[in-house]
């Protein structure tokens, strides 16, 4: 059973900045896609990043140009460094492993952006 856990969620003010990172367990993590996700209150969840297996990303058009995915496979964790944040980013936010024969998602971790 794979698990994720997410950290690095917190208050922000806007224009501020935040990491999150997500940890993965099991013994193989580089060849998986993985991606991050997020819930605002009251809205479906939305796709945010995705990093390949091969270190290719893909951007929603809302954070484009603000928000950085990353990966390091022998830490066996992605990361989302977000810049500029604005308070529509306020969510929280998912990691999800992508397996092809199954997706796995982490509980998730709220970032607040407020003044």
């Amino acid at each position: 059973q794979v698990q994720l856990v997410e950290s690095g969620g917190g208050l922000v003010q806007p224009g501020g900045s935040l990491r999150l990172s997500c940890a993965a367990s099991g013994s193989i993590f580089s060849i998986y896609h993985m991606g991050w996700y997020r819930q605002a209150p009251g809205k479906q969840r939305e796709w945010v990043a995705t990093i390949t297996s091969t270190a290719s990303t893909n951007y929603a058009d809302s954070v484009k140009g603000r928000f950085t995915i990353s990966r390091d496979n022998a830490k066996k964790s992605v990361y989302l460094q977000m810049n500029s944040l604005k308070p529509e980013d306020t969510a929280v936010y998912y990691c999800n492993q992508d397996r092809g024969a199954g997706t796995y998602w982490g509980k998730g971790t709220l970032v607040t952006v407020s003044s």
